[in-house]
C-alpha cells in the first residue's frame, strides 16, 4: 500500500465498505412480512402475464430482436430513474465483476426463453422457467450458510412445483405446439438454469451490497447490447411497420415488467431471504396460466384448482419458522 493519504483513503473507504455491509446486514429480515409478500404476488401476476404478452409479441416482432429493445428501453428508464434522485452510478465499488457475469445470464436466459417460445406453449415455457427456485434453494448454501434450507423447505418445493406441474400434465402425452416442442422445452430448462445461477451471483458477489439500480441496470444494458449483437448474427431484421398490438406487448415488456417489476425484485432480494422469495415465485406458474384462461381463453380446469391447494401448501411449507 502507498504511504501517506493514499493509505488513509484507503482505510476510509474500507471502512466505508465495512459500514454499508453492516446496515445492509441489518436491513435483511429473516421472514417475509406483509409488504413483501404483496410486492411478490404483484410481480409474479405480472411475470405470469409476460409469457403471454410475449407469444403474442412474437408474431410482430422476432425473439431476439424483441428481447433486445426491451431490455435497452429499460436500461435507459432505470438510469434516468436512478439519476433523477441522485444515485451515482459507477463501476468503481466493486461490483463490475458480478455485473458483468449478471448480465450475461440475463441475456442467455431471455435469448433461451424468447427462442422457446416459438417452438412450445407459454403455458409450458412458464413451468419449465420457475425450476429456478429449485436451482437457487439447492446453490444458496455455497453462498451463504445462514439459508441453508431444511427438510420442510425442500418438502415445500417440492409439494408445490408438483402442484404446479400435474395442473399442465394433460398436455404432455402428445406435443401440442408442434414435432420441435422438445426444444422450446429444453430452452425452458436452460433458461431456468440462467436465472437460478444470477441470482446466486447476485447474492454471492458485491452487488448484494449494490443498489436495485445498479443491479439491474448491469443486466440490462449488457444484455441489451448482447441480445441485439445475437439478433444481428442470427439475420433478424427489426419490422418495417409494427402494430399498436406489437407496440403495446413491446411497451409492457419493457416499462411494467422490465423496469418496475425487476426493480421491485432485485430490491426484494438485497432485503429478505433469497430461497423464500425464489419459492414464493411458484406462483407465478399459476398465475400465468390464469392469464392464458382470460387473455387466450384457455379452459379453467381441476387441475389448475389442485395446483391452486398445493402451492399454499408448498409456500406455507417453505415459510414456516424454523
Amino acid at each position: 500500500m502507498p504511504p501517506g493519504p493514499w493509505r488513509d483513503c484507503a482505510a476510509r473507504s474500507r471502512c466505508a465498505d465495512d459500514a454499508r455491509g453492516l446496515r445492509v446486514s441489518a436491513e435483511r429480515k429473516p421472514q417475509l412480512d406483509a409488504l413483501a409478500m404483496g410486492l411478490l404476488v404483484l410481480c409474479c401476476a405480472l411475470w405470469g402475464v409476460n409469457q403471454v404478452v410475449t407469444k403474442l409479441t412474437l408474431v410482430h416482432i422476432p425473439p431476439l430482436a424483441q428481447a433486445a429493445a426491451r431490455s435497452l428501453g429499460a436500461a435507459v428508464l432505470v438510469a434516468a430513474w436512478a439519476l433523477a434522485r441522485g444515485q451515482r452510478l459507477s463501476v468503481r465499488d466493486g461490483t463490475l465483476a458480478g455485473g458483468l457475469l449478471a448480465g450475461v445470464l440475463f441475456a442467455l436466459e431471455f435469448g433461451c426463453i424468447f427462442v422457446g417460445l416459438q417452438y412450445t406453449t407459454a403455458s409450458r415455457m412458464v413451468v419449465f422457467i420457475y425450476l429456478a427456485p429449485f436451482v437457487v434453494a439447492l446453490g444458496m448454501p455455497l453462498v451463504t450458510r445462514s439459508e441453508h434450507p431444511d427438510r420442510w423447505q425442500l418438502l415445500g418445493l417440492l409439494v408445490a412445483f408438483a402442484g404446479v406441474a400435474w395442473a399442465f400434465a394433460e398436455g404432455w402425452q402428445a406435443p401440442s405446439a408442434g414435432p420441435r416442442q422438445w426444444l422450446g422445452d429444453a430452452l425452458g430448462v436452460a433458461g431456468a438454469l440462467l436465472w437460478g445461477g444470477t441470482t446466486l451471483v447476485i447474492r454471492g458477489s458485491r452487488l448484494s451490497t449494490a443498489s436495485a439500480e445498479v443491479t439491474l441496470l448491469y443486466q440490462l444494458a449488457i444484455s441489451g447490447v448482447a441480445l441485439a449483437a445475437a439478433a444481428a448474427a442470427a439475420g433478424e431484421a427489426w419490422p418495417a411497420q409494427i402494430p399498436v398490438a406489437g407496440w403495446a406487448g413491446l411497451g409492457f415488456q419493457t416499462v411494467i415488467v422490465c423496469f418496475a417489476s425487476y426493480l421491485l425484485w432485485f430490491w426484494l432480494i438485497r432485503h429478505y431471504p433469497a430461497t423464500r422469495l425464489a419459492a414464493f415465485t411458484l406462483l407465478t406458474p399459476l398465475l400465468g396460466l390464469l392469464a392464458g384462461v382470460l387473455l387466450l381463453d384457455e379452459p379453467l380446469t381441476l387441475r389448475l384448482t389442485v395446483a391452486g391447494v398445493a402451492v399454499a401448501l408448498g409456500i406455507a411449507l417453505v415459510n414456516r419458522p424454523r
